[in-house]
């Protein structure tokens, strides 16, 4: 996966009710390794990362590239969201697609946090890139995310298996400008 393309990087920080969704920075390290270290936060991504390598590996700034928001409540960071070009995978259907991924924390957890922050991640998408289909993979054992996919207009477009577990791939058609 790479890029989002032609659109200017960073934006201007979104404003939500609650959220900021904005660019990374050097004071958000901590709560990045926190986030991959989490055995609860990757229950359905494979596992996490050992905290040690973490610490080793993560950039002072880390998440920093196009696509890449924190989300931020209260000047604190919570999750992060991440739009991708799709550039290869098991689902012919995603490739050339912009995929829409997203990790909270686990205090974080409960309080729509994730679909305050999604939903605005696509708005500002819809306004940088108008008519941009996105594509959302997770596994089908992930209840909340596959509830979260519907709330944000994802539909089925295939199933698939990956990392020994059944996975789905859910589309959300471009909206159109309207006149």
């Amino acid at each position: 996966m790479n890029d989002l393309g032609p659109v200017a990087w960073p934006p201007a920080p979104i404003k939500t009710e609650r959220l900021v969704l904005r660019e990374p920075e050097a004071r958000d390290r901590a709560a990045f390794i926190e986030l991959h270290a989490s055995s609860e936060v990757h229950t359905y991504l494979g596992g996490p990362r050992p905290r040690d390598e973490l610490e080793r590996e993560m950039p002072e700034v880390p998440g920093r590239r196009p696509g890449s928001f924190v989300v931020d409540l209260d000047g604190a960071m919570i999750g992060q969201i991440l739009l991708r070009r799709v550039t290869e995978h098991l689902c012919p259907t995603a490739v050339g697609k912009v995929d829409l991924g997203y990790l909270f924390l686990p205090r974080a957890w409960g309080f729509g946090y994730a679909g305050e922050a999604c939903a605005a991640a696509l708005g500002w998408l819809e306004d940088v890139l108008p008519g941009e289909p996105v594509v959302l993979a997770t596994q089908t054992a992930n209840v909340r995310s596959m509830r979260l996919a519907a709330k944000l207009g994802f539909t089925e477009a295939e199933r698939f298996r990956a990392w020994d577990a059944d996975q789905w791939l859910g589309l959300r058609a471009p909206v159109m400008p309207s006149d």
